[in-house]
């Protein structure tokens, strides 16, 4: 099957989505440094454990890439401990700092090309391209859309793909349905993320689920609702 990822269909769903949840004001962080590390620390685990992690190093006051480096890597775990895989992420968020530091942090890093600096941060050990996208398109503010396991879930049950394509296939095929509009992608990311959570689970709650053509759907008897 082909991608069925039009700019209609896109710009329709994402509406739908709009009215069905209202703005979301992602994504959470008074910094573009604190969205950063919590791009990286909510790899593999839920958002309440990674503000949980954010608050201990607050507490410890090291949210700020110099400070966080000048912390023992044990301590920096512990401080990341109910992110989970805390030792790992201790590792990867001091290798990120570094890389940071050593770049000019958000000072010069913001002139970078989108390209460039989606390159950079992809060789930055532990940050894939989920992760990297979520840093460019929150705390950059770059068009790059977010590929997750929510927007496969919620498009192969559209019937828009099958859900095992690649990243890169399915990011660049929504970037040139939609165009690029960072605001757009910011906005469109977050409400997918809240349909998913609250609705479009892994059990899907189809009953109150307010959109159409759904696979799930059809395969939970007829529900009302319009998208």
């Amino acid at each position: 099957m082909s991608l069925r990822l039009s700019g209609t269909r896109l710009r329709q769903l994402f509406q739908g989505l709009y009215r069905a949840h209202g703005p979301q004001h992602w994504w959470p962080g008074d910094s573009p440094f604190e969205i950063m590390v919590g791009a990286i620390l909510t790899q593999n685990t839920a958002w309440t454990n990674v503000e949980r992690a954010i608050a201990n190093l607050m507490a410890v006051d090291a949210l700020d890439a110099e400070r966080l480096l000048a912390l023992p890597e044990a301590q920096l775990a512990r401080c990341l401990r109910p992110s989970g895989y805390f030792n790992l992420k201790a590792r990867r968020l001091r290798a990120f700092c570094r890389w940071y530091l050593e770049r000019g942090g958000q000072r010069r890093l913001r002139y970078w090309p989108t390209a460039r600096l989606r390159q950079a941060l992809l060789a930055v050990p532990g940050i894939g391209p989920e992760t990297a996208d979520d840093i460019l398109l929150y705390a950059f503010g770059r068009p790059v859309f977010v590929i997750d396991a929510y927007t496969r879930r919620l498009f192969a049950r559209l019937g828009w793909i099958q859900g095992q394509e690649d990243y890169e296939t399915l990011r660049a095929a929504v970037e040139r349905a939609l165009g690029a509009d960072a605001r757009l992608y910011n906005e469109y990311h977050a409400l997918i993320v809240r349909h998913a959570k609250r609705l479009c689970r892994t059990r899907p709650q189809c009953g109150d689920c307010p959109l159409r053509g759904c696979r799930a759907r059809d395969l939970n008897g007829p529900r009302t609702g319009r998208a």
